[in-house]
Formats: C-alpha cells, sequence, structure tokens
C-alpha cells in the first residue's frame, strides 16, 4: 500500500448519546460531530438503527488518515467501504485492518 502523505486527520468514536451540534448526513444516516473543535480531531458518530454502513465502522472507534491518493492507498487491502464523496472536495474509503475499520481521507486542494 502507498501510504505517501499520510497524516493523521481524526479518530471517530460511536456513541448512542445525542450531542450538541450534531450534524446529520442524510445519505448515511448518522449524526457526527466534535471533530472541529477538537484539539485532538475527536469526531463522535451516532449512527441510526437503519443505517446502511458496516456493523464495524458502527461499533467500533475507526482511526482516520489523510492520503494523497486515495485508490492507490486501498490497493490490495479489504475496502469495507468503497470511495464516495461526503461532502465536496472531499473523497473517503474505509478499509479494515486487523480487525478494525481504519478512515482514509482525500481532500481535492483548490487551485487559486
Amino acid at each position: 500500500m502507498n501510504l505517501s502523505g499520510l497524516k493523521y486527520h481524526h479518530l471517530g468514536i460511536p456513541t448512542r448519546t445525542p450531542r450538541e451540534g450534531e450534524v446529520y448526513l442524510k445519505e448515511y444516516r448518522l449524526y457526527h460531530c466534535g471533530y472541529e473543535g477538537s484539539e485532538f480531531g475527536i469526531e463522535w458518530m451516532r449512527y441510526e438503527e437503519d443505517c446502511p454502513l458496516p456493523e464495524l465502522v458502527k461499533t467500533v472507534p475507526h482511526i482516520a488518515f489523510e492520503v494523497d491518493d486515495i485508490y492507490r492507498a486501498i490497493e490490495g487491502r479489504r475496502v469495507i467501504i468503497e470511495p464516495n464523496s461526503p461532502s465536496e472536495g472531499v473523497v473517503v474509503a474505509f478499509i479494515e485492518e486487523n480487525g478494525a475499520p481504519v478512515e482514509l481521507i482525500q481532500v481535492r486542494k483548490k487551485i487559486p
């Protein structure tokens, strides 16, 4: 796996407790919050009952890394969530590494 430019991004922690400032992602049926206000990138993830994401992602904390090329980063890995774009300029994918979910994020840089 080529992890050129690998950089810590955040830690996502599943929760069942609603939190102030949650943002709802309708397509994924989940709420998330905390990342922007956390010095260490702690993000809380609350999933609805019918959330289509893998059980591993909904129940086990994940670590996220920013990568230069998401498609090269997932080569040869067990991909559990295919590359997708939850927000403009961002592509994410999840892999399973040693029984744990890992999120890989590619941010498309804007050219001035």
